[in-house]
């Protein structure tokens, strides 16, 4: 009876050690994928979602700016319209 546990012992302990391995192998394959994915990402030309943010924020001031602009030339062009005579 003693020698059965002995040997289930040493399995367990086979066993744990088999698995904290499976599991640091498998850790480290998905760190060196980020790593590779990060490193091929960085290769390509893409913007930071923070530098779009600015993009989209300067583009939304300048239709703004080009609205308020062609507002004050209608009016202009109705004003210089209003003052202008039809005689000839």
């Amino acid at each position: 009876m003693q020698a059965d546990n002995k040997i289930f012992d040493d399995l367990v302990k086979l066993m744990n050690s088999a698995a904290g391995t499976i599991a640091g192998v498998g850790r480290e394959a998905e760190a060196g994928a980020k790593a590779r994915a990060k490193e091929w990402i960085g290769g390509l030309d893409f913007v930071s979602r923070d530098e779009f943010e600015a993009v989209k924020a300067m583009a939304a001031a300048a239709r703004d700016d080009a609205d308020a602009l062609r507002a004050r030339i209608a009016a202009l062009e109705a004003k210089a319209g209003a003052g202008v005579s039809t005689e000839a």
